[in-house]
This record gives C-alpha cells, sequence and structure tokens, in this order.
C-alpha cells in the first residue's frame, strides 16, 4: 500500500421535473473516479460546446469564493487555480471531504448563481469534470506552472509581468500580490527552497515554461503522457520494461501501481463500514447542502428550478440507492406517492455521483 504525502501545511408531476440538470448527461460507460484522502488532483471543467462559463469579474469572485469555503471547511487543499473564460483548472489535495461531493457542492452552487444573474436555465458545464490523480513529487511544480501560465497561453494576460499581478490565477498569491489565504502558497514554494529565494525560483520556472507552450502531456493520464510520449513508450518496450497505466492517473507505473492498490483497499474499508441504510434526514440535509437550498425550501413544493432538482436527487437516491418505499419519501417530501414514483422513473440526466 502505497503512503500518501503528508500535507505541509427536494405535489405534481412539473413540480418534480426539472427543466434541466446543472451537468449534462453522459452517453456513454466511464470509469469510477479515483480518490481517497491525501490523493492529488488535476481537475479541469469546461463550458457545454465551449461556451463561457465567466462573463465577468462577479462570476469569478463568485467561483473563487466557493473554493475558498471548501477549503476552509478542511473539504481540500488548493496548490494552483486559473480561471479561463469557457474553463477553469484547480490543483488540489483532498481532505475531509470526497473529491466528488466538493466539486458538486462548487459547480452546483456555482450554476445556481449564475444561471439567476443571467436569468438563465439549462446547463453550463459540458459532461463531467475531469480529474487526474498526479504523482505529486514528479509532477506537482510542472503542473503548478502549467495551470498558471494558461492565462498567457489564453492570451488574457500579455505577459509574465501581468500575470504577476493577475487576480484570475493562483500565480498572484504565490506571488505575494494577492491575499489568499486559503491558498497553500507555503507548500508550493517549499519545493524552490526557503525564504525569499523560494518565490525568485519559483518565479524563474514559471518564465521558463512560457516557451513549452501547451504541454498536453499535463492534462491527461496513461502510459504514453506519463512517459512523455509514444517515443518513449515504444523504447520502454524494446528495452522490455513493462509498465502499468491507467488513463486516470499521471504517473509512472510503480505509483500506478500503488494507488490502484491503494484505492482498492480505501473502497473495499468504505464498502465495509458504509451502513446499508442512512436515516433520509441525513440524506437530505447533505442534498440540500450541496444544491445550496434549504430543507424548508425542499420540503415547501416550491418550483424553482433548483429546489424541483434537489427534490428530485432526494427522492431517486432514497429509494434507489437506499431502499426506502415510495410511500416513505412521499412522507418525508409532503407529496404523494405517484409523484415520487414518476420522479425515480424520470432517471435520464440524473447526475447520481457524489451524494453516497
Amino acid at each position: 500500500m502505497f503512503s500518501l504525502p503528508k500535507d505541509r501545511g427536494r405535489s405534481c408531476r412539473n413540480c418534480l421535473t426539472p427543466k434541466s440538470s446543472v451537468l449534462e448527461p453522459l452517453s456513454m460507460p466511464r470509469l469510477p473516479r479515483l480518490d481517497a484522502p491525501g490523493v492529488l488532483h488535476h481537475v479541469m471543467g469546461r463550458g457545454i460546446e465551449k461556451r463561457k462559463i465567466f462573463l465577468d469579474a462577479r462570476d469569478r469572485n463568485d467561483f473563487i469564493s466557493r473554493i475558498a469555503e471548501l477549503v476552509r471547511d478542511d473539504s481540500m487543499a488548493v496548490y494552483a487555480w486559473a480561471l479561463l473564460q469557457n474553463h477553469f483548472h484547480l490543483l488540489c489535495k483532498t481532505r475531509k471531504r470526497p473529491l466528488s461531493l466538493s466539486m458538486r457542492k462548487l459547480l452546483t452552487g456555482y450554476v445556481v448563481n449564475f444561471n439567476k444573474r443571467r436569468k438563465r436555465h439549462g446547463h453550463l458545464f459540458q459532461n463531467r469534470y475531469k480529474s487526474i490523480v498526479c504523482q505529486e513529487d514528479a509532477y506537482l511544480k510542472e503542473l503548478v506552472r502549467y495551470i498558471h501560465l494558461n492565462l498567457i497561453r489564453a492570451g488574457l494576460v500579455k505577459d509574465i509581468k501581468d500575470l504577476n499581478r493577475s487576480p484570475w490565477s493562483g500565480h498572484s498569491a504565490l506571488m505575494g500580490n494577492m491575499e489568499r489565504d486559503w491558498q497553500d502558497t507555503e507548500y508550493v514554494l517549499s519545493f524552490f527552497g526557503q525564504g525569499r529565494a523560494a518565490r525568485r525560483n519559483y518565479l524563474r520556472f514559471t518564465q521558463s515554461g512560457i516557451a513549452l507552450g501547451k504541454r498536453p502531456e499535463l492534462v491527461g493520464g496513461g502510459l504514453i503522457r506519463s512517459l512523455g510520449g509514444w517515443a518513449e513508450v515504444l523504447g520502454a518496450r524494446r528495452r522490455g520494461k513493462k509498465q502499468a497505466s491507467d488513463q486516470r492517473i499521471l504517473g509512472d507505473g510503480k505509483f500506478v501501481e500503488a494507488v490502484l492498490s491503494e484505492m482498492s483497499e480505501f473502497e473495499k474499508e468504505n464498502l465495509r463500514l458504509t451502513p446499508k441504510k442512512e436515516d433520509l434526514a441525513a440524506l437530505a440535509a447533505r442534498v440540500c447542502d450541496i444544491h445550496d437550498v434549504s430543507l424548508a425550501e425542499v420540503r415547501s413544493g416550491s418550483r424553482r428550478h433548483e429546489i424541483v432538482e434537489a427534490r428530485r436527487v432526494l427522492s431517486w437516491l432514497a429509494v434507489k440507492a437506499l431502499g426506502y418505499s415510495g410511500a416513505e419519501v412521499a412522507r418525508y417530501l409532503g407529496v404523494t406517492t405517484s409523484c415520487v414514483t414518476r420522479a425515480v422513473e424520470r432517471e435520464k440526466g440524473l447526475d447520481k455521483t457524489g451524494y453516497l
């Protein structure tokens, strides 16, 4: 088993059917995400049809404040981040809350507010977010640099001097020009030395990455990316070296094997410890927290989109995942049993990951 690095540092059919989900549904099978406390993730989210997800500073500041909230409740540690026009990058390490729960709270809350501000409905993000488990000692510095330089590559800032003071990435905090008490700048700078020299070394390292271009090898996992390209893969094969690989992991063969072994043990432990039937009130509290609504609103009969969606998710999870009867859920929500049944049957477009 590999040892994870220590931190330094919701009474009718229309009411129950939402106009759409926050996240676009997938039509193909997908691998389960890998996660455990202490795992480093490179997380990426993109606007549907490459549309802009941030239209002004108010949008960006809302998103940033939600990341900060996740850090302050000890859900994650954040080392690097960047907000582009139609996508975002986040380099983080999970702590007390699984990544899926944190990302659902972040993205759902943001989309609810975005839609309110823009008087719109419907999807904002394309499919689900992408997350890659990363080998920290080999990739943390490279990923911090790659993520922050996105603003220059996208033309959102002109050069490194503009990047140093831009509020839309974590680079300015690392340079001491923006106060982000939730961003773990100390941990990142510790990879570059001590005191003032660490900041100078970080800046020098970041500047040197401008000429390296887009770095596609840093935005996914798998053997080709982990080894640096097909030439390296073929060379390793010729030398008789076999490497374990996984498209969800950026790291060498030993790291991939260790992560998969650790995840297997972690999942087994979760299955052993997780009770088969959770209390409805506890489930409702979690759904309300993720959707940023109150339990009173969910049980009020409100037809607001976000209330309807939370009610539908709660109905599906209680019946399908926890084994409650439709009548039990209906009594809890104050609706008819047939309403709950219809909600449960309309599973299409319902993203169920991250609640249980």
